[in-house]
């Protein structure tokens, strides 16, 4: 593609095209400032969308919208910006709703939900009676005091004022229970 009249511009860089072009909005000088990097654009397009088709599509699309994103945004590396540019605008356009793909299924492909939940209950009860068994096993001042703390929702200074123990002595109790429950627990 080849815009008309671009060739009395290449000695310009692309901040000053730029210039050019906010100060008098000519078509001419955004083509040739876009024409520099149209390859790049078509290259960036293809690599996100997969299709040439649709990336000629894309290129086109974001030469139509580029005189009004050049007049809102300040602009200094042209080439990182119009990257952008393409990029975005082929994420949006996969990400666009009608670009998603919906697959059917049957439903004797799916596990039955009441199934997967007496499962997860079986699980959660094993554990819960594992649990009850290692708490058995530690000792009376730790017991107590995770009993107290995630059974019955109680804090640290309550727990001291139900046993009689340090408020520093609870967390202690509590820190040494939760550990060795956790060990009981793996084994």
């Amino acid at each position: 593609m080849q815009f008309l009249g671009t060739t009395q511009y290449q000695q310009y860089s692309d901040a000053e095209l730029i210039i050019q072009f906010k100060q008098s909005e000519d078509n001419a000088i955004l083509g040739a400032l876009y024409q520099r990097y149209m390859e790049m654009l078509y290259g960036v397009c293809v690599k996100y969308l997969k299709d040439s088709e649709l990336a000629k599509d894309a290129v086109l699309n974001i030469y139509e919208d580029l005189a009004r994103k050049l007049q809102k945004h300040e602009v200094e590396n042209f080439r990182s910006w119009i990257h952008t540019v393409a990029k975005n605008h082929c994420l949006m356009y996969l990400r666009s709703p009608k670009n998603k793909q919906s697959v059917s299924f049957e439903g004797n492909f799916m596990q039955s939900e009441q199934e997967v939940h007496l499962n997860d209950v079986i699980e959660k009860e094993a554990n819960f009676d594992k649990l009850a068994n290692c708490i058995k096993t530690l000792e009376m001042a730790q017991q107590t005091t995770v009993t107290l703390f995630y059974y019955q929702q109680k804090c640290y200074k309550e727990i001291a004022d139900i046993t009689g123990f340090e408020v520093n002595a609870v967390r202690s109790y509590i820190q040494n229970g939760r550990r060795n429950l956790k060990n009981c627990m793996e084994k």
